[in-house]
């Protein structure tokens, strides 16, 4: 039996710069950092005792007796690709799905990653990101962009460099090109950020790949706006790494990035969306942004010690989540890999 557990990842600058058909042409970075809420992917071979021969547990319950029989496409075609058999899967997890913190992705990484660990190889974070992005991305279909698989994978508060440009050049087996530089921040300064961000579930949930195929209707435009949002990730770096930075900054960046994302797709924000985030603004928040592709989920502010408490106020209908960063990315929290004879 294998126990994995994958975080959750929060993204502030670049989203959207992620996409291979925009970073191939412009080049593309992320800010992100993962935080500690996680999903927890269970694996084990299903004993012979019963007239199917693999079982799935997640929102549903799928029993089958060849994998390509699965109805969910991220296990179907991963137990194909890595070649499982028997199996009996258990997904669980923190927070629920669809809510723009690249659920499906973690759920990606960290299923790769115990299918490996029971066949009793430890897989390395760079390929167990590349195997994630080729999953999703190619063999499911799915619209989107990378970060989300290789935050899931190496962990920790990162600018994520994508494409030809990226000063790391190495490449897997797939190709992917992209380079993970850990923010330098102090300790001091890294909790003070953490301290200074409040989270909050708005109730709407979405299929990130729904919202990106809708986003992707747009035009000249949007690619205009993404080369803006791209152009604020070292400049929000900065923030992050120079002491003598104002780190308010941050959250005036925020605001930026998120008046610029509200224009790269007509289903990135809603009336109701935007009413929340002014109200935010209106209590005292210096910027915030919905996390993800958009279209509903979780919705981030920063704001000052002194002003938090009116934020909260403003979104006392949501429910607020505290969290703290991560620095691990995907684990093996229990590690007992089988004999086995198909």
């Amino acid at each position: 039996m294998i126990i994995t557990k994958t975080p959750f990842r929060m993204s502030f600058f670049g989203g959207g710069t992620d996409m291979q058909e925009f970073f191939e042409e412009n080049g593309g970075a992320v800010i992100s950092t993962t935080f500690d809420k996680f999903c927890y992917v269970t694996v084990r071979h299903l004993p012979p005792f019963f007239d199917y021969k693999t079982e799935l547990s997640y929102s549903k319950i799928e029993r089958v007796s060849e994998p390509y029989e699965l109805q969910h496409p991220a296990v179907r075609n991963a137990m194909e690709m890595l070649r499982m058999k028997d199996l009996r899967i258990t997904y669980e997890a923190d927070l629920p799905a669809r809510s723009g913190l690249g659920t499906s992705s973690s759920f990606a990484v960290g299923m790769l990653n115990a299918f490996h660990a029971l066949k009793g190889h430890l897989e390395d974070k760079r390929t167990l990101a590349d195997e994630a992005i080729h999953l999703e991305r190619e063999l499911c279909a799915e619209a989107g962009g990378w970060q989300d698989q290789v935050a899931a994978s190496f962990g920790g508060f990162n600018k994520i460099t994508f494409g030809p440009e990226a000063a790391d050049n190495e490449k897997g087996k797939f190709g992917y090109r992209y380079e993970v530089t850990p923010v330098q921040m102090s300790a001091e300064r890294e909790k003070q950020l953490n301290d200074n961000l409040l989270m909050f579930f708005t109730g709407f949930t979405r299929f990130s790949s729904d919202v990106q195929k809708a986003n992707a209707d747009g035009t000249e435009d949007r690619a205009a706006m993404l080369r803006k949002m791209l152009s604020l990730v070292p400049e929000a770096e900065k923030v992050l790494t120079e002491k003598s930075s104002d780190l308010s900054d941050f959250g005036r960046l925020l605001n930026e990035t998120w008046r610029l994302k509200r224009n790269t797709g007509k289903a990135v924000t809603t009336s109701g969306i935007d009413e929340l985030y002014e109200k935010g603004i209106n209590a005292g928040a210096l910027g915030g942004k919905l996390l993800g592709a958009g279209g509903g989920g979780f919705m981030v502010f920063y704001a000052e010690p002194e002003k938090q408490a009116s934020v909260r106020k403003a979104m006392e209908e949501l429910m607020q989540i505290p969290f703290k960063f991560e620095k691990d990315g995907t684990q093996i929290l229990y590690y007992a890999p089988e004999q086995y004879e198909a």
